[in-house]
């Protein structure tokens, strides 16, 4: 009786589905590496199984909920997981994400300016720079709201880019 078969039988169907499971633990994650540890981990479960053990007649669906089941605790950890600062470390020297009082009062004063420079364009060109700069929209999305040239919106979006610095940073015109 040849002893290695059962693992040479497990290691094929894992070699051949790896790509597979990869991408489904990947998609379950959002984070490769995780997905990688994962799918290993799938591997030695799938391999290490018990010999006397009924056999599995579907492996490749065994396999997929093993890296399902694995992947869900894995998100379910890490949403309950909580990181403590160390022993000894102030919670003042930790980074943190929240701005402090002065720059929410620089980029308060910036807007201010960049309100005030684009109040002094033309209505047709302040709606084309919101639209392009300030909602993220394309040049031609832009356009079609505008019904004008992608070219023109273009042209506008510059005008009130090249005004707001101007007016902004005190650069004189040319």
């Amino acid at each position: 009786m040849d002893l290695l078969a059962p693992l040479n039988s497990s290691l094929s169907v894992y070699l051949e589905h790896r790509d597979e499971l990869l991408r489904y633990a990947s998609r379950i994650l959002h984070d490769r590496a995780g997905a990688e540890d994962i799918v290993q981990e799938a591997w030695f479960r799938f391999s290490s199984r018990d010999p006397d053990a009924a056999e599995i007649t579907q492996p490749k669906s065994y396999l997929f909920t093993i890296v399902r089941n694995l992947a869900l605790d894995w998100l379910r950890r890490a949403s309950n997981s909580v990181v403590a600062p160390s022993p000894g470390v102030s919670l003042d020297s930790v980074a943190s994400d929240v701005p402090s009082a002065e720059h929410v009062l620089y980029y308060r004063d910036e807007l201010k300016g960049l309100q005030a420079a684009l109040s002094e364009l033309p209505e047709g060109t302040q709606m084309a720079f919101r639209f392009h700069r300030i909602e993220k929209r394309t040049l031609q999305e832009t356009a079609e709201l505008l019904g004008i040239s992608l070219v023109a919106v273009h042209k506008r979006v510059k005008r009130a880019t090249l005004h707001c610095a101007r007016r902004i940073y005190g650069i004189e015109e040319d």
